[in-house]
């Protein structure tokens, strides 16, 4: 049985409907990723399942069971925004949030997980973005959590904090923790996820395993040079090539073929990028080439 499951969930507001019919299963020990353009109904669904706003119509089953006291027990929450409270070290945080819970991890197992040790007794006021960020996840670890909700938990991190809090989420997976993330950076998705859905205007418009999308959408492999370096006079017809930013890009499905084309007619390769289609294809391809704001 799902641990997680979202029963054909609505949040009409007074100008719009918000959630539109969302149905969806988390399984016990993966990462399920929610993910859309700013607007497309993200946030207002996690709050609804993390039982915060009601939802119009609809339900949220936890382990089989509508959300209540249980799950409020053994859920971990790291919300976009929250406040912490000021003059009071890491340490002290971490102490003043074990006792809101009847089950707790000991603190030092979170210094650990989260890697807290090098800055466990600094103002919450003087830590850096990605500190910050370390020390919220271990708050919504700290009840020993069976499903962790991330919302967008490494927005403005620096690439590496970024790769490092990435680091921090795959030893929960290991754990056999379930978590559902929601996020901007499609390389994030794709390096975590065990399952994405992606929503716009409210909708859940596709959803599966990365890789089963990938082969779903696409069926070619992308081909990037610099305009300059495509002296090609006459393409053949039958490429699909587009110019953007300077770069030429060729969507083919035989790439040998293709780069031997471009060899036998003099191309210069010498910065030729080939590449996959990735989730960030995927994401504009269905939802848009520009995120709403």
């Amino acid at each position: 049985m799902p641990i997680l499951q979202v029963k054909h969930l609505e949040k009409q507001f007074p100008d719009v409907r918000a959630v539109d019919d969302v149905s969806f299963d988390i399984n016990e020990g993966t990462c399920f990723g929610l993910l859309g353009p700013n607007g497309a109904g993200k946030t207002t669904t996690i709050e609804i399942m993390e039982g915060i706003i009601p939802a119009s119509s609809g339900e949220v089953l936890y382990k089989g069971q509508p959300i209540g006291e249980k799950f409020k027990q053994e859920a971990g929450v790291q919300f976009q925004a929250t406040s912490l409270q000021e003059f009071i070290t890491v340490n002290e945080t971490l102490q003043l949030f074990q006792k809101l819970y009847d089950k707790t991890v000991p603190i030092e197992e979170l210094i650990e997980t989260c890697s807290l040790g090098e800055f466990l007794h600094r103002d919450n006021r003087k830590l850096s973005g990605g500190q910050r960020q370390r020390l919220l996840l271990a708050i919504a670890l700290i009840n020993d959590p069976d499903i962790v909700f991330l919302d967008e938990p490494t927005t403005g991190l620096d690439p590496q904090s970024r790769r490092n809090f990435w680091r921090l989420i795959e030893n929960i997976k290991e754990r056999n923790k379930t978590i559902l993330l929601t996020t901007h950076y499609m390389e994030e998705a794709e390096q975590l996820c065990d399952e994405v859905a992606i929503m716009d205007h409210g909708r859940i418009i596709t959803m599966g395993k990365p890789s089963d999308l990938l082969s779903k959408y696409f069926d070619d492999i992308i081909l990037q040079l610099p305009v300059d370096d495509f002296t090609l006079a006459k393409p053949p017809e039958n490429w699909d090539i587009h110019k953007d930013n300077g770069i030429i890009t060729i969507h083919t499905e035989d790439v040998h073929a293709t780069i031997r084309y471009l060899h036998e007619n003099d191309i210069d390769l010498s910065h030729i990028e080939i590449r996959p289609r990735t989730l960030e294809d995927l994401f504009l391809e269905l939802t848009g080439k520009g995120l709403r704001g």
